[in-house]
Parts: C-alpha cells; structure tokens; sequence
C-alpha cells in the first residue's frame, strides 16, 4: 500500500530532521560503518572456506596429505570467523559490541527513539 502525499512529505521532514539532528544515529540506521566491515569480513571467510575446500581437494587428488591438512585447516579457521563475524554484526542503529557507554540508558526501540525526537522538536516548535 503506497503512502499519502501527506504521508510522504511527513516522512521525508522526519527524515531530514534527524539527519539535522543526529547525523551519527541516522548513518547508523543506513547500516554503514561496522555492520559493513562485519559483512565483508564474513564474505572474505566463506570466500577462504571455499579455497580450502579447493586445498584440500588439491592435496587429495596429488596425494599430498600436508596440503590436504591445511585446506582443512584453513576451512575451519574461515568457518569459525564466519560463524562469530555474523553473530557478533550489530543491527541497524544498535551499539557495535564493545562499544564504550558514558550513561547507562533504558532500552528503547528505534522507532520510540524517534517518535520521542519528533515530539520535542514538535512541542518546542508549538511553545
């Protein structure tokens, strides 16, 4: 169901609202950042796994039983830095882990972060 004209133009003024207000939180919802570096660091591994795969079949069919080692060796290391690269991703506009925290604040969802935002801006561009 496509949005209103109204709805549109409501959506495009929050958005550039937020962009104004807090750049590093919009950037943050786009899913730069981090999150980019984490997926690209799990598509390297999966990449790696499968040069293993070659490694180890390599070493099978020449009988070289050290290069079959390392092919699996090197298929493990990459499955293990995909299995935690991928549970470690932030999602969009979370913290990254290990991210250093000044005040703890109450979790809120995104979406309540910002309707809270747009209601002050509102009530202060009312009073």
């Amino acid at each position: 169901m496509p949005l209103s004209e109204h709805e549109q133009r409501m959506l495009e003024q929050m958005e550039r609202a937020l962009y104004a207000e807090d750049p590093k939180f919009a950037s943050a919802l786009e899913g730069n950042g981090l999150r980019t570096y984490t997926r690209r660091r799990v598509y390297q591994a999966v990449a790696g796994f499968l040069a293993g795969i070659a490694l180890l079949m390599a070493g099978m069919v020449a009988q070289l039983i050290w290069v079959s080692v390392v092919g699996f060796l090197v298929m493990l290391g990459c499955a293990v830095l995909a299995v935690t690269g991928w549970r470690k991703a932030p999602k969009p506009g979370e913290q990254p882990p290990g991210a250093v925290r000044h005040q703890p604040r109450p979790k809120r969802s995104v979406m309540d972060r910002i309707e809270q935002r747009w209601q002050r801006r509102r009530d202060e561009q009312g009073h």
